[in-house]
């Protein structure tokens, strides 16, 4: 029961829904007017390029042999997923949100190209960093900063994701999938990649 109950935590705080979870959270904390056209014409793209189009390619990986489950969890398996994810959040960051500019989502989407780059170059010396601990402390640090910029008490929102931080720590853990070294070392690649940034907007 309990290996299920943290599998389900891996599936539901999986790295895929982070640039998501933050395009939506950023309009939901924002003060500024924010049109129905600007909202979508954020979301519906982000949405397409970072949940759909690597669902598709995963499928197509799987389907290849290169990749055998969702989680990535040999190191052979990470790199094409890593560079495709690359591509798209670059994809996002040079033809997505300048046609809907804000300043906010396009750092939050550096942080993550950094993020993600690191990951990439941890490969190279055979260190399989935690994804999931690097998109919850991204997610976590682009929060606490919305929370100081629009001086907003989010405080349940960010207790929330202290708590589920921990609990996809456990779960990671738990099913063996990392060693307490690589969930820390995501978990600052994470939050570290979204401080370099944050000097340009907060």
């Amino acid at each position: 029961m309990m290996a299920h109950v943290l599998k389900l935590i891996s599936y539901i705080f999986h790295p895929i829904f982070i640039p998501i979870a933050g395009t939506i959270s950023y309009f939901l904390i924002t003060p500024k007017y924010t049109t129905i056209e600007l909202r979508s014409g954020n979301i519906l793209p982000i949405f397409i390029l970072t949940i759909i189009i690597p669902i598709i390619c995963f499928f197509i990986l799987k389907n290849l042999g290169v990749i055998n489950s969702i989680f990535l969890t040999k190191i052979n398996e990470r790199k094409y997923p890593l560079l495709i994810s690359l591509a798209l959040l670059l994809m996002i960051l040079t033809k997505v949100i300048p046609d809907n500019y804000t300043i906010e989502l396009y750092y939050f989407f550096l942080g993550l190209i950094a993020a993600t780059s690191t990951a990439l170059f941890l490969l190279i010396i055979q260190f399989k960093s935690s994804l999931h601990m690097m998109g919850m402390g991204s997610l976590l640090m682009f929060l606490i900063c919305l929370s100081i910029h629009f001086e907003r008490n989010i405080i349940i929102a960010i207790s929330f994701l202290f708590l589920a931080s921990g609990l996809v720590a456990t779960s990671r853990l738990y099913l063996k999938a990392h060693t307490r070294a690589e969930l820390l070392i995501g978990l600052m690649i994470g939050i570290a990649s979204q401080l370099l940034t944050v000097k340009f907007w907060l």
